[in-house]
């Protein structure tokens, strides 16, 4: 399945929900006139049908094996837009305030 039929499965399975509908039917007839999808529209798009439990009863409808066919192009077209956050700690920008970067220990 692509990301094109992902989308139409979720407004067809989102008739319930307009919130949904709307934003699969956004991406679907952007899809559909090929242009860009937006990756949080995307992102918003899966985060209310999870919201609404229409991911829920796809899974219990469809099974795994298809509610993973309707949902991964979703899924990996997200990952393969969203930036990249680091997971590394920051330092603070005063090595002073740091007890293991600060030139002398602090005096009780």
């Amino acid at each position: 399945m692509d990301i094109k039929d992902a989308a139409l499965m979720m407004l067809s399975e989102s008739a319930d929900h307009p919130g949904v509908a709307s934003l699969a039917q956004t991406a679907y007839e952007r899809l559909m006139n090929d242009e860009p999808v937006d990756y949080r529209l995307l992102d918003e798009l899966i985060g209310e049908a999870s919201g609404k439990g229409v991911l829920r009863s796809l899974n219990a409808k469809y099974g795994p094996a298809a509610f993973e066919a309707i949902t991964g192009p979703i899924l990996a077209e997200i990952g393969r837009q969203a930036p990249i956050r680091s997971r590394r700690y920051s330092a603070p920008a005063d090595p002073e305030a740091d007890p293991l970067r600060a030139s002398a220990w602090p005096t009780r």
